[in-house]
């Protein structure tokens, strides 16, 4: 570092007696341009060089801290069944379906029905954190510096648009065996079937898995935006050493 510097001295020396002082203005906004390429500032307010390869394990740190604390809490009793962000309500093709229950007297097993549903993402949030991780493996170090300078939910983004139809491909056994488990179809059988029924009516029967799969990983993703904020601005939520140098670089 001392050598850089020197050399921007010895250049800014050189040019002063040709340069005027518009030109010197120009030269050493170029000179602390270059130095702040070189270094990146901490949260302790030390330089230190930050290389490519601590970018990207620092933001591969931070999704796997992020999908793994959105797993287990979507995972979790009520994950998605009690929170307002997450729940999934029933499915919005089969509305009519709902409205012609809910008038039949079959309340209660439109909430066991929509209960169920959520139970469903939450089993099947218990495999999901292998499947995310496994994703980020392949992060260039372009496309890290770029996270890393991005919005505030620049890795969820990226996360996104890299994975999700490899997630979605991946997701679907896990939540059709989650939906075996928690004997979904048991609620929804008799609901459309009753429905199916009545004359003239259009008949619905819509793809559940398809349905929470795709809920499901948008829950997942909404947490990991939420846990990638806290990261991003909140220096208790880097709990790694390495996490503190990437995410300290920030300013934050």
């Amino acid at each position: 570092m001392k050598k850089i510097l020197l050399a921007s001295i010895v250049a800014l020396a050189s040019f002063s007696s040709s340069c005027n002082s518009q030109d010197l203005k120009k030269i050493g906004k170029s000179a602390a341009d270059a130095a702040n390429d070189v270094l990146k500032t901490n949260s302790s307010g030390t330089s230190t060089p930050l290389s490519n390869e601590e970018v990207i394990n620092g933001l591969k740190d931070a999704l796997t801290v992020g999908t793994n604390n959105s797993t287990a809490f979507a995972s979790k009793l009520d994950g998605y069944y009690k929170n307002p962000a997450l729940f999934i309500p029933f499915p919005e093709e089969a509305q009519k379906v709902k409205d012609y229950a809910m008038k039949a007297g079959l309340g209660a097993q439109v909430d066991k029905f929509e209960m169920t549903l959520n139970r469903a993402a939450e089993e099947a949030a218990k495999d999901a954190a292998p499947v995310f991780i496994n994703a980020v493996k392949g992060m260039s170090i372009g496309d890290g510096f770029a996270i890393l300078k991005g919005a505030d939910n620049a890795a969820t983004q990226y996360l996104k648009d890299k994975t999700t139809a490899e997630l979605i491909l991946k997701f679907s056994p896990i939540v059709q065996k989650a939906i075996d488990k928690v004997e979904l179809t048991k609620y929804w059988n008799p609901l459309i079937t009753n429905y199916n029924k009545v004359p003239f009516v259009q008949k619905q029967n819509p793809d559940l898995t398809a349905y929470v799969t795709d809920r499901a990983i948008q829950g997942l993703f909404k947490l990991i935006a939420d846990e990638e904020l806290k990261i991003r601005k909140d220096p208790v939520a880097r709990v790694t050493d390495l996490l503190k140098k990437v995410f300290g670089s920030l300013g934050h």
